[in-house]
């Protein structure tokens, strides 16, 4: 079936949702749901039927064209690659039948550079929704694949709930930190990530607690890590891994000065404050790691108008921000 709406993304760039897609079949659902007992297993045959209720279908957003990306590589210089490798992908899917499908990729590069900040951003152009699985807390695989619905307070995994709870079968599910998962745990967190990351058997993914099959084939993966020697080899051997360098002096320039025009965009406030942004203040903003732009930016906004200035001073910002060049390691 094909819809002819269109999914309003990033500005200039429009993904129509071109077809539906079955994620789960729902005689398998109905069955799991006849066996189950009249009483207990009130939480898994809630999450039966409201399968039932949704149905199977869900949009599969697809590409009319190759986008103009500018906007992209002007707020994420350094990653070029990793954007040349969406694009890629882009211009497979469009101008046919197949849906959007993007190979599963890593972030490699150290703490700060805006590796999360990334995978927003493609997020957004895709325009199919995010689910973020912080690897840092996560203890056991159950957090992807879900736990067994014989434990006490069990619940589906991170994958069903995107697909099933979700609008799309391509959404984008960022696994952040991938090498900070326990390797203590008494179960490995990547363990589910083995066969999502495959295409052919992430078709019949299996969440443990629902027990149904799910289509997960469409999902795109995008993983992060700052130290690839912590990621399993069969795992990188799964992506397309890019290493991410810290931005050079004027690139950090660049992304200081757009994220400084897009908060002020972002807000009514920002008719208040100066269209652009001083150049000492540049210079200081881009001492500063990606990440720590931003608050030190939203700082600066609330100094300056509690001064009832238009323009921002370098004094309006944190104390701290200054001389970050060295600790961050920027490329000169």
């Amino acid at each position: 079936m094909d819809s002819r709406s269109l999914v309003p993304t990033s500005a200039g760039f429009q993904l129509p949702v071109a077809q539906l897609r079955s994620v789960y079949e729902t005689h398998e659902v109905e069955r799991r749901l006849a066996k189950l007992p009249e009483r207990d297993h009130e939480t898994l045959r809630s999450t039966y039927t409201r399968m039932l209720e949704r149905g199977p279908e869900r949009f599969q957003v697809k590409p009319s064209g190759v986008p103009d990306m500018a906007a992209l590589y002007e707020q994420l210089p350094n990653f070029t690659d990793a954007l040349d490798d969406v694009r890629r992908h882009v211009a497979l899917a469009q101008d046919s039948r197949d849906g959007l499908e993007v190979t599963p990729m890593l972030l490699l590069g150290p703490p700060g550079i805006g590796k999360t900040h990334f995978a927003r951003k493609l997020a957004e152009l895709l325009g199919t929704g995010m689910q973020l699985v912080p690897m840092s807390s996560m203890t056991a695989g159950w957090l992807l694949s879900g736990a067994s619905s014989q434990w006490k307070g069990a619940k589906p995994g991170k994958v069903f709930e995107a697909l099933v709870d979700g609008q799309y079968a391509n959404p984008v599910i960022v696994v952040d930190e991938i090498d900070k998962a326990s390797a203590d745990a008494q179960y490995d967190p990547l363990g589910a990530l083995y066969g999502l990351l495959e295409h052919d058997t992430a078709h019949h993914f299996v969440d443990e607690f629902a027990e149904v099959a799910i289509d997960a084939s469409q999902v795109i993966w995008i993983t992060t890590a700052n130290d690839e020697r912590s990621v399993p080899e069969p795992i990188l051997n799964r992506m397309n891994v890019f290493e991410i360098e810290a931005p050079s002096a004027e690139q950090a320039r660049r992304i200081a000065r757009n994220l400084y025009l897009s908060i002020r965009a972002e807000h009514d406030w920002g008719r208040h404050l100066a269209a652009e942004p001083a150049d000492d203040v540049l210079d200081v903003l881009a001492s500063l790691a990606p990440r720590e732009m931003r608050r030190a930016l939203m700082t600066g906004f609330g100094n300056a108008r509690l001064a009832r200035r238009e323009q921002m001073q370098v004094d309006d910002l944190p104390r701290s921000a200054a001389g970050q060049r060295q600790r961050m390691g920027f490329v000169q």
